[in-house]
Order: C-alpha cells, then structure tokens, then sequence
C-alpha cells in the first residue's frame, strides 16, 4: 500500500512509520521540518517537507495514496496570541479539501478521548468538531477515528511538583482513569491503515487503567520517591498556577475544565465502548520516566 503520515517523526507517527515500513508498505511522511528529512529516509520512508497550512502541498502529498493518516499538531499553549479552536478546525479542513482533491479513500484520523460531545470536555472540545468536520466528506471516503485516552507522557508536565513539592498536582485525583501509550496508538493505526474497512468508525486506544494514587506510587517507586502523593487542589488554583506560569488564559481555562471533566463527560463514552488494553503499560512507561527525571 502506499500510504502518507502527517506529524512528521512525533511520539506516535514515528513508530507508526516504523512499522508499515517494516511490513512493505510505501511510506510518505509529512514534515514542516527540513532538518527531518534526512531522519525521515533513514527509516526507509519518503519525506514530504511542507505547511499543513497550504491545500495544495497537502493535495500532492496525498494523491494516489491508498489511506491516509491525519493528527493535528500541538501547538503553542503559552503564546497568547494562538487561538486553539481556530487553528485547529482551519487545519482540519485543510485536510478534508485535501483528501477530497487528492480523491482518498481510507482516512485514520487521531481525534481524542471526549471528542463524542462538545461540553464539559474543555479543550478537547475541537476534536468533537474535527470530527464532525471529516464527517462532512462523501459516504465512499472510510473514516476511523481514533480516541486515544491520556497519554503517559503528559505525566512529564507534573516534573516541576514532583521536585518541588513531592507530589503530583492538579484539580483531580479520586478516580481511576485510563492512559494510553503512544506505541500502542501506533500499532493501532497501522493495524486501520492496512485493514479494510467502510463507514465512518470509532476506535478508543488504551494501555493501563489506573488510579490517580497507583500512577504516583510506580512514578514514585520508578524516581526513588516512594512518598510521592496526588494532591488535589481546586480548579481555581489550576487555574491561577497556569496563568502564573504564563500559559494562554483561554487554553488555560479549556485546560482546567478539561481535567474537571475526568470525573464524568469525558470518559462517559470511552466506558461504553471499552477497548482491549495494548500492551505497554504505566510500569513500562516509568522507566523512561525515571531516565528523564534523572537528568534534570
């Protein structure tokens, strides 16, 4: 198959290059970066370099493609200027004008846990309306969404507590939560790249249900912390350290009621629809968590 990636060699499109390279499949990734292109033929792929701003890179980049991968990429949250919403919907329908003058027909798109309601989900409410954007594309263009739940990485943003305080912080932390690792979401999108399907589909991605405490305790065990605690603090001190630390005042708002929403609208859906869990798991992942708390 031949087969183009966007997000150039990030946390997921890298091993998900990895692996339809390593089963024969012709690969095109996507890159904003010239400096990526080099690593990107390393891996036996094809690089792309381009805006996801400009249609008609996007169109060529795609055309005669058999699927097509699309991630919208994190942009900046401590820029004041930068509207998520906006940005994120205009790139979105990049995409589909693209995928429709480029005439694809297999579309796996990295959408987000919440992404089945826009309220009480904060500021994953832009992939309720990526999706329904997509949704807009003819019936013979198959599209799987694909609803990752918290990624183990961003367990990284709680460093700075963990060092300062002993604790990881935030406005929640009496619940148990799903978390995902990158590796699995990619092994996922290879698996609905290479697979037919039809329709307009969901698949939510998984590795480890844990509560907040168990996360702490195998950080902790991990970083040689063994104390280290949840603290849960109120979404208005959130909201006030975030605005401290300089991030945007609308992300930070979206961020605050994103993580409220743990408790109910977001994971509503996700618990309906249960997935089988990957295979790497928290323990797995506090490894590479402990190497770079060390460093620092």
């Amino acid at each position: 198959m031949k087969i183009t990636i966007t997000g150039s060699l990030g946390h997921i499109s890298k091993p998900l290059t990895q692996e339809l390279v390593r089963k024969g499949h012709s690969v095109i990734v996507i890159s904003s970066k010239p400096e990526k292109q080099k690593d990107i033929e390393a891996l036996g792929a094809i690089a792309a370099i381009g805006s996801l701003e400009d249609v008609d890179f996007l169109t060529s980049s795609f055309t005669g493609a058999d699927a097509v991968y699309c991630m919208i990429p994190p942009g900046n949250y401590f820029d004041h200027s930068f509207d998520l919403m906006a940005e994120y919907i205009n790139l979105t329908n990049n995409y589909k004008q693209a995928i429709l003058w480029a005439d694809v027909k297999r579309v796996v798109h990295l959408s987000s846990i919440g992404a089945h309601t826009d309220k009480g989900n904060g500021m994953l409410a832009f992939h309720y309306f990526a999706e329904n954007i997509l949704r807009e594309l003819p019936p013979d263009v198959a599209i799987k969404h694909l609803r990752p739940v918290g990624f183990y990485y961003n367990l990284f943003g709680f460093m700075n507590t963990i060092k300062t305080k002993s604790a990881i912080v935030s406005n929640y932390g009496d619940i148990e939560e799903p978390w995902v690792s990158p590796i699995d979401i990619a092994a996922a999108a290879a698996e609905e790249m290479t697979t037919p399907f039809e329709g307009i589909k969901i698949r939510y991605v998984a590795s480890d249900e844990l509560t907040c405490n168990e996360v702490a305790g195998i950080l902790g065990e991990a970083i040689g912390v063994p104390d280290l605690k949840w603290i849960i603090i109120t979404s208005e001190q959130l909201l006030n350290n975030l605005i401290t630390a300089g991030m945007n005042l609308g992300i930070a708002k979206g961020f605050v009621e994103m993580n409220a929403g743990r408790r109910n609208a977001l994971y509503e859906d996700y618990y309906r629809n249960k997935p089988t869990l990957g295979k790497v798991k928290l323990k797995d992942f506090a490894k590479e968590f402990a190497d770079v708390y060390n460093q620092q």
